[in-house]
């Protein structure tokens, strides 16, 4: 009897970039995987068939809502054993369209960061917890990465079985490849007596480089900051820095591929993230023996023990990110001793080592029968 798994998030670059070992560990088991994305592109490795959906960041937009009928439709056409979502906006409404189904397969949900916490608005907090909570009746196994998701979770009850896992894992070899720091310096321009801080992210709100922005600013003029992404506020951020003054001390070399050589010619990682999961670019930044200096945030407080593994300040004080970026820099012996600790730390988040505690729980939550 063919098996069929319905694997979806928001976006395909969220499949590739971070599933790929799982759809592939699928398939070979012999399931038939089918993806589902927002957006549109070209079809996803490892499956067979995939699906593109009209979601859009804007929650209230109406192609998200006629995602719940087309899901609802895919699920009887197919007759799915399992439905595998990740990503707050994909997970919404795709188990939005399976509530009330007579016959629905098994729900695995991973959550890859709550867009809420116990620092955000009320009205924000109730409108998002509202959300989590109407679709918990149809979310069989809810997966968590961060601590503060899994206490909001089982607080909640936002899944019949709750349980916390160490990210999808992080392939640390890809980023073990030899590279030349100084040829890259050399090709991006930057002096040889340059401070370099590296925070490779999409640009939006949630990210905040217009907090590292403001930091920089308050920093000697040899300190620089390296932004590689793109997204919604690149162009905001490029304007911030030359309304600023530091223009010149503020790379934005926009999407990079490979990050390897990226973070070997860094000397601090930083990160102004308003809210985590478990953060890769945090992650691999360790890994490579990067010092980190990142925001208080959920997510970020469970890869970094302040003054262990790194070092936190509070989410959006510019100046007190900028008094832990001259502390590290003004103290090389500390620095090293905080990468060498966060670098032994961050292994347990190792791809080896995640993916098959996910494989497990992805099988017994299959397996299990579902109740109406």
């Amino acid at each position: 009897m063919e098996k069929k798994i319905l694997y979806a998030a928001s976006t395909r670059a969220h499949l590739v970039h971070f599933h790929l070992p799982y759809l592939q560990a699928l398939t070979e088991e012999g399931w038939t995987v089918h993806a589902a994305f927002g957006g549109s592109g070209e079809d996803v490795p490892w499956t067979e068939r995939s699906i593109c959906l009209p979601l859009e960041k804007k929650m209230i937009a109406p192609g998200n809502f006629r995602c719940v009928q087309i899901v609802r439709d895919l699920v009887r056409e197919e007759g799915y054993d399992a439905v595998i979502v990740h990503t707050s906006l994909a997970a919404f409404f795709l188990r939005l369209g399976l509530l009330g189904l007579k016959k629905r397969p098994a729900v695995i949900n991973m959550v890859h960061g709550y867009l809420f916490d116990r620092n955000s608005s009320l009205l924000k907090k109730l409108i998002l917890l509202a959300a989590e909570r109407l679709t918990a009746p149809v979310t069989d196994l809810l997966l968590t990465m961060n601590g503060e998701d899994f206490d909001i979770a089982r607080r909640h009850r936002l899944g019949r079985q709750i349980l916390s896992v160490p990210g999808v894992g992080v392939n640390f070899s890809r980023l073990d490849s030899p590279s030349d720091p100084a040829a890259l310096r050399r090709s991006l321009g930057i002096p040889e007596d340059a401070f370099v801080l590296l925070y490779p992210a999409e640009f939006s709100n949630r990210k905040s480089q217009r907090v590292l922005l403001r930091a920089l600013a308050t920093l000697p003029a040899n300190f620089m900051l390296v932004l590689p992404g793109t997204g919604t506020l690149f162009e905001a951020c490029k304007s911030l820095a030359c309304e600023l003054g530091i223009r010149a001390q503020v790379l934005f070399p926009g999407y990079v591929e490979d990050m390897a050589p990226w973070y070997a010619m860094a000397d601090l990682a930083v990160s102004a993230s308003r809210s985590e999961g478990l953060p890769f670019n945090i992650m691999e930044a360790m890994h490579c023996g990067l010092p980190v200096v990142a925001s208080d945030v959920k997510g970020h407080r469970d890869l970094i023990r302040d003054g262990e593994t790194g070092l936190l300040y509070p989410y959006g004080d510019c100046q007190a990110c900028a008094r832990q970026i001259l502390r590290l820099a003004r103290d090389p012996e500390l620095s090293a001793g905080l990468a060498r600790q966060g670098q032994e730390n961050v292994q347990q988040y190792a791809l080896n080592r995640a993916f098959p505690k996910i494989m497990d729980c992805y099988h017994g939550a299959i397996s299990s029968p579902v109740s109406p």
